[in-house]
């Protein structure tokens, strides 16, 4: 990849996102399909201006889900978990 804004797509916001923010220190992303872990760590200090200690890639299948009587799939998405060094830190949302 050669454009660092082509392998992060979207941070991920949830519940358990913000907590594993809080108390491990990670950020979780949504990433493109085809990139590795060197891939999203070059991306996310070169984004950023960070520290990545470790990075974790979880692949998540499609699940099916129904609307009445029409049956339909989400999107699988590739899901990058960045851990960031002791004193580095990315916030997503802050609390005000």
């Amino acid at each position: 990849m050669t454009n660092a804004r082509d392998v992060i797509i979207r941070p991920l916001v949830t519940e358990k996102t913000l907590n594993t923010e809080k108390d491990n220190n990670t950020v979780v992303f949504e990433v493109k399909k085809g990139v590795n872990k060197v891939h999203v760590k070059k991306a996310v200090e070169e984004i950023f201006n960070v520290k990545v200690e470790r990075v974790n890639v979880v692949n998540t299948k499609s699940k099916t889900k129904r609307v009445g009587r029409y049956v339909g799939k989400t999107s699988a998405i590739k899901k990058a978990y960045v851990k960031l060094a002791e004193g580095h830190h990315i916030t997503i949302l802050e609390d005000k």
